[in-house]
């Protein structure tokens, strides 16, 4: 991706919108328990500098303090999960489904596998840790 690509997604309703200039990080698969308690599967986000994500309709975000240092945005009308944010970095987590195809992302890499579910396999041969 250029510096200057531009994309684009948002909420099931609709409510939330982002655009996203510039780069932004393979997509990571984190199979953490929190992760999957949220999403119902696991977790598949990219990442982008925050003063490169613009978001309409940030009134309708609600962010829900998941530990000391991070929180995890979600649309409070659809419940969409859009965010993870880790307080002392100035990067914001997106969730990769939430963006508008064609993305051109690839997933890169697989976290907290130890913590995966029971009921799939991981067969994919990226990167785990």
């Amino acid at each position: 991706m250029t510096t200057n690509e531009v994309r684009t997604g948002s909420c099931l309703c609709g409510r939330v919108r982002l655009t996203i200039s510039g780069p932004m990080r393979p997509v990571v698969a984190c199979h953490c328990s929190q992760c999957r308690k949220q999403s119902g599967h696991y977790f598949a986000a990219t990442s982008a500098p925050d003063d490169t994500i613009a978001i309409e309709g940030e009134d309708h975000v609600k962010w829900y303090r998941a530990s000391d240092e991070a929180r995890r945005g979600f649309c409070r009308e659809c419940g969409s999960i859009l965010f993870w944010k880790h307080e002392a970095e100035d990067k914001t987590s997106i969730l990769a489904g939430c963006l508008d195809s064609p993305t051109g992302l690839k997933l890169g890499s697989h976290i907290y596998c130890a913590d995966k579910g029971d009921y799939y396999e991981i067969t994919d041969g990226l990167p785990q840790s």
